[in-house]
């Protein structure tokens, strides 16, 4: 039995006369005092808000049914695509992560086969949760070396967010490297060593904290040379000197160790500019690398690598915005130079690529792997000239990801395959006659249920621009043609930016909801990357208000659709979703029943002041451009609900849902956002509810198992009881 409602009012908070001038434009912000976390007002708001919180979830019905639901979703566990390497008596070497039903965390496993291809052994490498009990460390990365007798490895502790880089040794797993902190956002590239040659890898540091000031201490990173086993003293920094200290760098090594490749990205903006260097150069050295620009400065992102045919292969969107591969001679590698192996596609985009080269294929041949619409496709070319060989049958309409081939053997590939109703597989395509099987299963299988159907809509914008959206529902629920037999609760999800794309995934909460009777709708944004770099651009810095437009209609047509009404209608979003969502019921409330905020960036004129802000103007604009300030406070969920105090808003249910450990999007958008809803509103506050969640010891990213389902129990109940949607156990 649950509680029932009592009568509550919202915390006091106080509304400060801070007012700041910029550029001239007065810009109000009350709850600035907000700000900072360990202030003890701060503290004691926040506390208020969690009681606040607990009254309201002790009343949501159907708790131990949702979570059990959530549990036996996730009880599939996952498995990941194997790094491979040929063993020492010709067989095979296998790296990969697996998460078992019971486990919190993936860990990382190595498998020995032998030439038959008969399992060996297999054992644990690293797994979280024996370094933490507690389940708060979390494995960010790892990158096993080209001998396969080492492994560099990421954790992240106490839902710190900062990984920890190490390396152990495959045989024994035990540490022979590291710890070395400040390793967040590292790329791991090994050099090919000879007998007696000592272990060597290039890799990404931020520079020590007590060299720079303290607003800048998640900056200024560098590519270093390590030696394993060295003091952290003597790596060789090698890239990075003088350029803008928000870069993120990436690294890449040629499989025969001569050619080194390093690409910088200016935070989160969609340009990418790549290095190469010959370390067989005369006079070169991997601690002194002959850099040779090979795009620079260039309005495009790019990706660069050197094959075993000695060509020079580009994959960027210069030119095309959909993406395309070109080739050319590393000793000229700047775009005059360029020419097309893989034409863009006028309407899918262009993700991955893999080469197929063994001895005893027909010829070499490359695999393509493009999104239509953001659903996979993957298809077959010669390598030589990239002429078109066949397109390889999927098993619906899905997602893959990490396309990869054996370091030695390239006969074959793998990668993963998922859709809305089922775990991530991993599939084997062979090079010699192109079947694809399933290689490898999740350790668990969904629990039986409703059939789920997905719809694919077509929505037009205010602009007139169509937007697709992916509606799920029970096929129960739909008749013959497919369309809704009666509305339903249902919720739109977005994100819309960073050239981030929807694509298809299963995801227990989804499920959860929709078997439960509920509709579920994913809408492809502008902002997003489902259409390339102009559909990304299309919706951000000055254009940003497409991306609400776009949802707006996709909320429009869910309703009109029959598929809900306005009243069963909930939103949700993360991250920049998070804004996505603060602006819709900031810029109309009345048209949601519910709205879930999670991890939300909501001040922006403030913004670049916290967490990774600074990242992200190049997506959003700058507060110190008189224009771009403009653009922000035209949509600024925070300053919408301050200025909303007093004029009669009534907002529907929000809940706010943050996470203390989280570098990237300061919790301080919430508690300031929320203040100023609960201050505005006019609903009442045991029905229309504002709330705010907050969760301790985790970041913005990955958790443990049991803390995805308590986070999403909470978020599934409180849609489910202000939609209208029961649980049943």
């Amino acid at each position: 039995m649950c509680a029932e409602p009592q009568p509550v009012s919202y915390p006091s908070a106080r509304r400060d006369d801070v007012v700041d001038d910029l550029h001239g434009r007065h810009v109000p912000d009350p709850y600035r005092w907000l700000e900072d976390a360990a202030a003890e007002d701060t503290q004691a708001w926040s506390a208020a808000q969690d009681r606040l919180f607990a009254a309201h979830a002790a009343t949501w019905a159907g708790r131990d049914g949702v979570r059990a639901d959530l549990e036996r979703l996730l009880a599939t566990g996952s498995v990941g695509v194997a790094a491979r390497r040929r063993g020492p008596d010709g067989g095979t070497r296998e790296v990969l992560t697996r998460r078992e039903p019971e486990q919190e965390h993936a860990v990382v496993i190595v498998r020995d086969r032998s030439v038959d291809g008969t399992v060996r052994s297999e054992r644990v490498l690293v797994d979280p949760v024996l370094r933490d009990p507690s389940g708060t460390t979390t494995l960010d990365a790892w990158s096993l070396s080209r001998e396969g007798d080492l492994l560099a490895y990421q954790l992240s502790e106490g839902g710190s967010e900062e990984s920890v880089l190490r390396v152990l040794d495959v045989a024994t797993g035990e540490d022979v490297d590291g710890p070395l902190d400040r390793a967040r956002y590292s790329p791991v590239a090994w050099l090919p060593r000879a007998d007696g040659d000592p272990a060597r890898f290039f890799y990404v540091r931020r520079l020590p904290p007590h060299l720079l000031p303290e607003d800048e201490r998640q900056y200024h990173r560098r590519v270093y040379l390590r030696t394993v086993g060295s003091a952290s003293t003597d790596d060789v920094e090698v890239f990075g000197e003088g350029l803008d200290l928000r870069n993120y760098y990436g690294v890449g090594m040629s499989h025969d160790g001569r050619w080194l490749t390093v690409s910088a990205a200016t935070g989160t903006a969609p340009r990418t500019d790549v290095w190469l260097a010959d370390l067989a150069a005369p006079g070169a050295s991997p601690a002194a690398p002959p850099w040779r620009a090979v795009a620079v400065g260039l309005d495009a992102e790019h990706s660069v690598w050197v094959g075993r045919d000695d060509r020079l292969y580009v994959h960027t969107d210069l030119d095309a915005p959909r993406g395309r591969l070109c080739v050319a001679d590393p000793a000229e590698p700047t775009p005059g130079n360029w020419a097309d192996l893989v034409p863009e596609d006028p309407e899918a985009v262009l993700a991955d690529v893999a080469v197929l080269d063994h001895p005893a294929l027909p010829e070499p041949r490359l695999l393509v792997s493009r999104t239509r619409h953001a659903v996979a496709e993957l298809a077959v070319h010669r390598l030589l000239d990239g002429r078109h060989v066949a397109d390889v049958p999927l098993p619906g309409l899905g997602a893959t990801g990490g396309l990869v081939t054996a370091l030695e053997d390239r006969d074959a590939a793998w990668f993963t395959f998922t859709d809305h109703t089922h775990p991530g597989r991993v599939l084997r395509l062979d090079g010699h006659d192109l079947s694809l099987a399933t290689w490898e299963t999740p350790p668990g299988e969904p629990p039986p249920g409703p059939d789920v159907l997905a719809r694919r809509l077509e929505v037009t914008s205010a602009d007139g621009t169509t937007v697709r959206v992916t509606v799920l529902a029970r096929a129960d629920a739909l008749d013959a043609d497919g369309r809704p037999r009666s509305p339903a609760p249902a919720v739109l999800y977005g994100y819309g930016g960073f050239g981030i794309s929807m694509t298809p995934g299963y995801s227990a909460s989804t499920l959860a909801w929709v078997r439960a009777g509920g509709v579920w709708a994913v809408a492809n944004l502008r902002g997003g990357g489902e259409e390339g770099e102009q559909w990304h651009r299309a919706g951000y810095r000055d254009r940003k208000q497409r991306v609400f437009e776009d949802f707006e209609a996709a909320a429009a047509a869910l309703v009109a659709g029959g598929w809900t009404t306005r009243d069963r209608l909930g939103i949700q979003g993360g991250s920049n979703g998070g804004l996505l969502v603060g602006a819709a019921v900031t810029r109309r409330p009345q048209d949601y029943a519910a709205v879930v905020c999670s991890a939300p960036l909501l001040d922006m004129v403030r913004y670049e002041r916290h967490g990774l802000g600074v990242t992200w103007n190049d997506e959003y604009g700058t507060a110190d451009d008189p224009e771009e300030l403009g653009w922000l406070l035209g949509y600024s969920p925070y300053h919408r609900a301050v200025e909303a105090y007093g004029a009669g808003v009534d907002y529907p249910p929000t809940l706010f849902t943050v996470f203390d450990g989280d570098s990237r999007v300061d919790p301080l958008h919430a508690r300031k956002t929320c203040a100023a809803m609960q201050a505005a509103t006019v609903g009442s506050p045991e029905a229309r509810p504002v709330l705010l969640r907050r969760e301790k010891d985790v970041g913005h990213g990955a958790r443990s198992v049991s803390r995805t389902v308590g986070l999403a129990t909470d978020t599934l109940l409180f849609l489910g009881h202000h939609l209208g949607l029961p649980w049943q156990p």
